[in-house]
């Protein structure tokens, strides 16, 4: 945690749980609690589920100094995805470099065991749009020349008014 505590000011209960695993994660399995709550974003929704990262195994340096070698990134998964994670190693890499920040992993190891299911994120099911609600987005997005960015932009407009719990005002 960084920063001064001040009594009586609430503190979310994930900040102070990141505090105290990240230094014991770090020290056992060399591995951050960002990096585990990243997993979906690093390896995709398809393999997060049946996948998840062990540790980080640093080569031992004889003397301090010896060039930097990069890391093996221990992936525990089940039977059937230790096939999809060895045909993506090489993307798993890359991105679990790009978290990182630099170029800290070298080669991934997989040991299988059984994983336990993540709990899925339920989507709010969005209300439909009004018909004016539909104009309006269109009406803003009709000088973008781009059909592909006007529609991205469209679908981004309907789900922002489609997640309010109440219909905007009409605007004259």
């Amino acid at each position: 945690m960084t920063g001064k505590m001040r009594p009586g000011n609430p503190i979310p209960v994930s900040d102070l749980a990141s505090a105290l695993l990240d230094p014991v994660l770090r020290r056992r399995a060399g591995l951050s609690v960002d990096l585990v709550q990243s997993w979906p974003e690093i390896v995709g929704e398809r393999l997060a589920s049946r996948t998840r990262p062990e540790k980080i195994a640093w080569p031992r340096r004889l003397h301090e100094d010896d060039p930097f070698e990069p890391a093996t990134l221990v992936i525990a998964c089940e039977g059937p995805a230790a096939l999809h994670v060895q045909h993506e190693t090489g993307e798993i890499i890359s991105r679990a470099n790009s978290f990182l920040g630099f170029a800290a992993i070298g080669r991934v190891k997989i040991v299988q065991k059984p994983v336990s299911p993540a709990t899925p994120s339920r989507k709010k099911a969005l209300r439909p749009l009004a018909e004016a609600e539909r104009r309006r987005i269109e009406s803003l997005t009709s000088g973008i020349d781009d059909p592909g960015l006007r529609e991205s932009l469209e679908r981004l407009g309907a789900s922002i008014l489609a997640s309010a719990k109440k219909p905007p005002l009409a605007k004259s």
